[in-house]
């Protein structure tokens, strides 16, 4: 009985991680050799609909689940895109479900995306709170969760884990720089493997993040009022 129930606890443990990545709509294609892939802002007049995406069940390996729908999105040309909520009865829009998402998928000219600038985003990747110091003012980041930050050019700011053999940063924008983003990870033990015994400890990692992952995070995840 005990080793059933083990069984069974896996199984459950699989679907629950189960995850699907559709491409259930497409209205158009674009011939072009973009590797970005960008969230779209609401006053762009000039992107071109091409087509969704639908996630389908939580997986808890976020860069998985966007390196699918970035796969989808370039099957059809599109360089940026738009979370698209799903809709109640009467048309207002559902809350967002990690299990269940549809995403809409854009061609827009480069020439019309717009540099972002002035702004420090931080997201927990773990599933616990994460506490971090930003120029010694301290910040919980809940799970799933980020924080968006204005910064000033020409200022430093100094993002610390404040935790045992964590990680600390330092930054110094320029008026001109992109936004810049970064992922806390959670506390890692793991065993070994040199063969040398012990554990590798590896604690509140500062981790820098590409920008059309950053935005990906930013649609999926809660922004936490700082």
């Amino acid at each position: 009985m005990k080793n059933i129930a083990i069984i069974f606890s896996v199984l459950c443990m699989q679907l629950w991680n189960a995850q699907n990545v559709y491409l259930t709509k497409v209205e158009k294609t674009n011939d072009n050799t973009d590797k970005f892939f960008y969230k779209k802002e609401e006053t762009i007049a000039d992107a071109v609909y091409l087509g969704e995406v639908e996630v389908q069940g939580f997986s808890k390996d976020d860069a998985l689940t966007f390196s699918l729908v970035y796969k989808k999105a370039k099957e059809i040309g599109a360089n940026t895109f738009q979370l698209k909520p799903f809709e109640n009865v009467d048309g207002t829009p559902q809350a967002f479900n990690a299990s269940n998402y549809k995403v809409a998928l854009y061609y827009t000219p480069k020439e019309k995306l717009s540099v972002q600038h002035g702004e420090m985003y931080i997201f927990a990747s773990s599933e616990k709170d994460q506490k971090i110091s930003i120029n010694r003012k301290d910040y919980i980041i809940s799970p799933r969760s980020f924080l968006k930050l204005k910064v000033i050019p020409g200022e430093i700011y100094t993002v610390s884990t404040k935790k045992l053999l964590g990680s600390t940063v330092k930054i110094q924008p320029k008026a001109t720089d992109d936004n810049v983003y970064f992922q806390i990870s959670s506390l890692k033990v793991k065993p070994d493997n040199l063969g040398v015994g012990g554990l590798n400890l590896k604690s509140g990692d500062i981790i820098g993040l590409e920008k059309s992952y950053a935005e990906f995070l930013s649609v999926i995840y809660k922004e936490s009022k700082p």
